[in-house]
């Protein structure tokens, strides 16, 4: 977990494949971290782990669910009750099952002056 970032209540996180939260990003009430899966073209149905980046500033609204391997970009706001399963891109509000951008966030890394992250 990066620096001022917070994690809220009944946040589920199957870190398997590992978690990466970045700098001032927030995961609200709810939400679900999948870090692995199961290879369903394999007859043992073997586990599949895969790391879950959540960028630098990001918010992950209540009752969201990420997926294994996806990276939610710098900035990115998802919108409560959505689901991701792709990397969704930086500085954007995205919403829905699947969740997409819908619009670009306001912010950008500018107005955060110098408490902008690496």
């Amino acid at each position: 977990m990066g620096r001022d970032s917070c994690v809220g209540d009944d946040v589920e996180i199957y870190n398997v494949g590992g978690v990466e939260i970045g700098d001032h990003a927030v995961v609200s009430q709810y939400a679900y971290l999948c870090g692995a899966t199961h290879d369903h073209e394999d007859v043992n149905f073997a586990l599949v782990s895969k790391p879950i980046v959540i960028g630098a500033r990001a918010w992950i609204a209540a009752d969201v669910f990420i997926m294994a391997g996806v990276t939610i970009g710098e900035g990115t706001v998802v919108g409560a009750r959505s689901d991701v399963f792709k990397d969704l891109p930086p500085w954007q509000v995205c919403v829905g099952s699947p969740a997409r951008p819908i619009k670009p966030r306001e912010l950008t890394p500018a107005d955060y002056g110098d408490e902008v992250s690496d």
